[in-house]
């Protein structure tokens, strides 16, 4: 596999799996500007999918020291696809290889005992090479670790996920107005825009609708007939029980707050009960949020393009398949008020 570049002002965010192989890896991986590590310092094999869901990761390097790793890599496969490179301590053989790659991994190499900067740059060039592969969700062959058989609460009410950018702000609006105060579902809303501005559109945006708007903080309960605007600088998640967690790592693929990390958060943790919309908005970010949200059993709504400022983020949603709607702005608020019944 050859290497690649970096695509222009952009840092991919890095996951390390296995006891010491970030500060191993500190040693020379972190040196250039394309890689930036996310998560604890120590991230071991039970729980790697829990770190996945929690730092979003564009690319993950797993250490193969120990058994564990196998059934790691493949769990993280089945529930939240990310590429991933491993290391293989010593000489590696094309039964250990292939047993990765079954695994999920899309390329294993090998780790000298003392790997130099020559060895990290090799690394660097792959991580950043596999950040820019979509990673394909794979079928479960093993039973999953003891911690995910866990069976966990339902969520406490239905969630409505938005993300917008690019004439996002007025459609937001028209979309929001057609919702009462009542409404018996929270609503999280990230917005491409500038800094400091999201303080100013939660004012606007208040004075605009029904509901109660407000610029998310970390930790708190949503409650319905509630809107959540992702504040500036901060990404936006949403956990299952209804709690809202700001993140101010590195931006996710240019964007910070980004609205994969939005839209994937609340799928993973509202699943059937979820509905993600993706407005006007220029690039691609959230399309593949949006699918998470559908792959996860929850309703999807893609804007039109005849109603659309810049049909770039719903087009992008259009054709990965995540949209159960392509409707224009008219009939979203519509929409919403009955998917949410039902959900």
């Amino acid at each position: 596999m050859g290497g690649g570049a970096a695509v222009a002002g952009m840092a991919f965010r890095v996951l390390m799996v296995g006891k010491g192989l970030r500060a191993l890896a500190a040693r020379g991986l972190f040196d250039g500007e394309s890689l930036v590590p996310v998560g604890p310092a120590e991230v071991d094999f039970a729980g790697a999918l829990v770190a996945v869901q929690r730092h979003f990761p564009d690319v993950v390097l797993v250490d193969l020291s120990a058994l564990d790793a196998l059934p790691a890599i493949e769990h993280v496969m089945v529930e939240r696809p990310v590429p991933v490179l491993a290391l293989h301590p010593g000489v590696l053989s094309g039964q250990e290889a292939f047993q990765a790659m079954v695994a999920g991994a899309l390329d294993v190499l090998e780790r000298p005992a003392n790997p130099g900067p020559e060895f990290w740059a090799h690394v660097s060039r792959k991580l950043v090479l596999l950040a820019q592969v979509k990673a394909v969700r794979q079928v479960q062959t093993r039973p999953p670790p003891q911690a995910a058989r866990e069976t966990k609460p339902p969520p406490p009410y239905p969630l409505v996920a938005i993300a917008a950018s690019l004439g996002g702000p007025k459609a937001v609006a028209q979309v929001l107005r057609m919702i009462p105060r009542a409404f018996p579902a929270p609503i999280a809303y990230c917005q491409h825009i500038s800094d400091g501005f999201t303080e100013g559109l939660a004012h606007w945006l208040a004075n605009e609708t029904a509901l109660r708007v407000l610029e998310a903080e970390h930790d708190v309960l949503m409650a319905p007939g509630t809107v959540y605007i992702a504040p500036s600088g901060s990404h936006l998640l949403v956990r299952p029980e209804g709690r809202l967690e700001l993140d101010a790592g590195p931006a996710l693929r240019g964007f910070r707050p980004s609205c994969d990390m939005l839209l994937t958060s609340a799928g993973e943790s509202f699943g059937p009960r979820c509905i993600g919309v993706i407005l006007t908005g220029m690039g691609r970010d959230g399309a593949r949020g949006l699918k998470e949200i559908r792959e996860r059993g929850g309703r999807t709504i893609a804007q039109d393009e005849a109603s659309s400022v810049v049909w770039g983020m719903p087009r992008e949603a259009v054709l990965m398949g995540a949209a159960h709607e392509v409707l224009p702005l008219s009939r979203i608020g519509a929409a919403l008020m009955q998917w949410v019944d039902v959900c």
